[in-house]
């Protein structure tokens, strides 16, 4: 497979050789690289010590790399070997063990302030970090390493989602400076575009569909705002004449929405029209955090329905998770009937992400703690992890399948927390 670095890319790599080769004297080697070599005339002795060992460790982390890649090879024949011999399960069979343990596998500190959202990279092994600092950080899960941090918004990021079709994934950040900003990890997550239109805080941002190139944004001034990522334009505004939206998710077709904010009542709205579809009142203070349910969730939420008919249709159904600042979690179909009440947290809820596979609901908020219910067993808390120091935690997200060290195939938890530190589980 060849592979092809960009002009930037090429430049760091002639400088970083050239800067290795001065450093263990081989001044014949430099004098023939700097005359076939692209370089800047700039690029003196004083430049160089810039770049002096960072070949070396580009290739020890080649290298390291190269074992784990080896390691995995081995899990995953061994894992094929299991999976022959296994027996089939059910949908209702998914194991507590897929859930992460008491401990996590990393802590990953840089940023200067509090952590407000973090997103998982859909194929590669990265996991990016906004936060009130006004920065974002691109993490290697699996090594809990910072690969690369993002400066371009004046003010608190407050969103961040990766999305787009697969070979030319985007990630996208939306800030209080009233910005949306569209960042391209193919080229060392450049700032490809800039998105202007909202006239208040931009609350949240999500990617309509996973592989698709529109993304929605809701904002402060109570508007949705549609956009098409590759080219900027934004092609559709509703205009709620609500409240502050603090947080919006699309369904899983992208075609509805669900809103939450200070209005205390969700609100679901079709894309294609732009109109209202269903009013979830319930909460008693501001909404925080709103999900739409997988498709694998739904035959679990099904079964919390109360058998005393609420005439819902599993099969025109979709469900909704909010979570308040009056310490509850309200599960709802998508015309508005109330399904469930998760009661277990002692402040405000903060953040919610439903388990890919559909059985799991975890919460996190101020008390500190993440939870973990089970949609099978009615609802059921769990799991609970405590202990996070004296600091609030403000986002969760569930992350792609990764092997763990006992060969199990598990998904990544990630959380935030106001410490300004993100912690990941297997």
């Amino acid at each position: 497979m060849t592979c092809i670095l960009t002009s930037k890319q090429a430049g760091e790599l002639h400088k970083s050789m050239i800067a290795y080769l001065s450093s263990v004297n081989a001044i014949q080697s430099v004098a023939v690289l700097e005359k076939e070599l692209p370089v800047d005339s700039a690029f003196n002795d004083v430049a160089r010590k810039k770049y002096e060992g960072l070949l070396a460790r580009k290739w020890t982390n080649v290298m390291r790399l190269q074992r784990r890649i080896l390691d995995l090879e081995s899990r995953v024949s061994s894992l094929e070997s299991k999976l022959e011999n296994a027996a089939p399960v059910g949908l209702d069979a998914t194991p507590k063990s897929c859930l992460p343990d008491m401990h996590a596998i990393h802590t990953l500190q840089a940023h200067r302030a509090a952590i407000s959202c973090i997103a998982f990279h859909p194929v590669h092994p990265f996991i990016a970090s906004a936060s009130d600092d006004s920065s974002i950080k691109i993490w290697n899960r699996e090594a809990g390493t910072l690969e690369y941090s993002l400066n371009g918004h004046l003010r608190p990021v407050l969103g961040l989602d990766f999305g787009g079709p697969q070979r030319r994934t985007l990630l996208a950040s939306c800030s209080n400076d009233l910005t949306i900003k569209i960042w391209d990890p193919n080229n060392c997550y450049s700032n490809v575009r800039t998105l202007h239109g909202h006239d208040d805080s931009v609350s949240a941002v999500r990617f309509l569909t996973p592989t698709g190139t529109l993304l929605v944004s809701a904002s402060r001034d109570a508007s949705i705002r549609i956009w098409d990522a590759l080219t900027g334009y934004c092609v559709k505004s509703i205009h709620t004449e609500g409240n502050w939206i603090r947080d919006i998710s699309p369904s899983f077709d992208g075609a509805c929405l669900v809103i939450g904010g200070n209005d205390r009542t969700a609100t679901v709205w079709e894309t294609s029209s732009g109109q209202l579809k269903a009013n979830l009142p319930g909460h008693e203070s501001y909404i925080e955090c709103c999900a739409f349910a997988p498709a694998p969730s739904h035959i679990y939420l099904a079964g919390l329905i109360p058998t005393a008919g609420l005439g819902i249709s599993l099969k025109s159904s979709s469900f909704i998770a909010t979570g308040s600042r009056d310490k509850t979690i309200k599960i709802w179909n998508d015309t508005g009937i109330l399904i469930k009440t998760l009661v277990g947290h002692e402040s405000w809820v903060r953040g919610l992400a439903f388990h890919p596979s559909g059985r799991y609901l975890a919460s996190v908020g101020d008390d500190r703690t993440v939870r973990i219910w089970d949609l099978l067993q009615d609802g059921q808390l769990v799991n609970t992890f405590d202990g996070f120091s004296d600091h609030f935690i403000t986002c969760v997200r569930w992350g792609p399948k990764q092997i763990s060290q006992d060969l199990d195939i598990s998904y990544v938890l990630g959380i935030g927390g106001a410490d300004s530190s993100v912690r990941i589980w297997l």
